[in-house]
């Protein structure tokens, strides 16, 4: 299990990259990221809600109003043009942190 800790900074980016697709839900949202990280990865939903806020208020998603489903309506978040942009520079900086952290890894025996 990876520690929250060390994968905070980079919970946009998961949200973001899911979001190049398709828009979609929180729970789905969550589902997925689950799936994709073989369960080595869980985003707690108040992360999750945090994040779609942070976002949102940067504007690099939007969010809507989908069907109502079994009496409740769900909200669907989609990434904005500013979004995109922001998941591109975010994976570069990933890049070069992956690149920098690297140097310091060695294999131990």
């Amino acid at each position: 299990m990876i520690s929250s800790d060390v994968i905070r900074g980079y919970n946009d980016i998961m949200i973001l990259c899911l979001l190049l697709e398709n828009s979609s839900y929180g729970y789905e949202i969550s589902k997925n990221i689950r799936q994709i990280t073989e369960e080595e990865y869980v985003m707690k939903e108040t992360t999750l809600y945090s994040a779609f806020a942070r976002l949102e208020k940067n504007g690099y998603i939007t969010s809507y109003f989908g069907e109502e489903t079994q009496g409740k309506r769900r909200t669907y978040f989609k990434i904005t043009q500013e979004g995109i942009a922001y998941y591109k520079e975010k994976c570069e900086e990933w890049k070069l942190t992956k690149e920098v952290v690297n140097k310091f890894i060695k294999e131990m025996e």
